[in-house]
């Protein structure tokens, strides 16, 4: 009886700790995603469909490319100078299941490289 008591709270306990490793672990890689791509498409001779591309390519790696479905590229002015703008958004479903997910957004920027 006692260990049914303990394993209701434990439970819930212990799938909320391994949810919040697997939010921070896809917003984590994902941000690093960004930073690449944007990296890549600020380099001499690339556009920002190369950016992109290079983008879903991390994550695809790292992770799973269902986490690299909107991936958006575009150039900003970062005080003043062109930079190029990697944007991510993901859901990340309830422990990798579905149902209810947490929503990511995060962005990586790098100045546009001039000749």
């Amino acid at each position: 009886m006692d260990f049914v008591l303990v394993l209701v709270v434990l439970i819930p306990l212990f799938l909320g700790i391994l949810h919040v490793g697997l939010v921070l672990l896809v917003r984590n890689t994902l941000a690093n995603a960004a930073a690449e791509g944007a990296r890549y498409a600020a380099s001499l001779d690339r556009d920002l469909a190369a950016g992109e591309q290079r983008t879903r390519d991390q994550v695809e790696g790292a992770i799973s490319g269902r986490f690299a479905r909107d991936v958006d590229a575009r150039m900003v002015s970062l005080d003043g100078r062109p930079t190029v703008e990697v944007v991510v958004r993901a859901r990340v479903p309830a422990l990798g299941f579905g149902g209810l997910g947490v929503d990511l957004e995060v962005v990586g920027h790098a100045v546009e490289e001039t000749p």
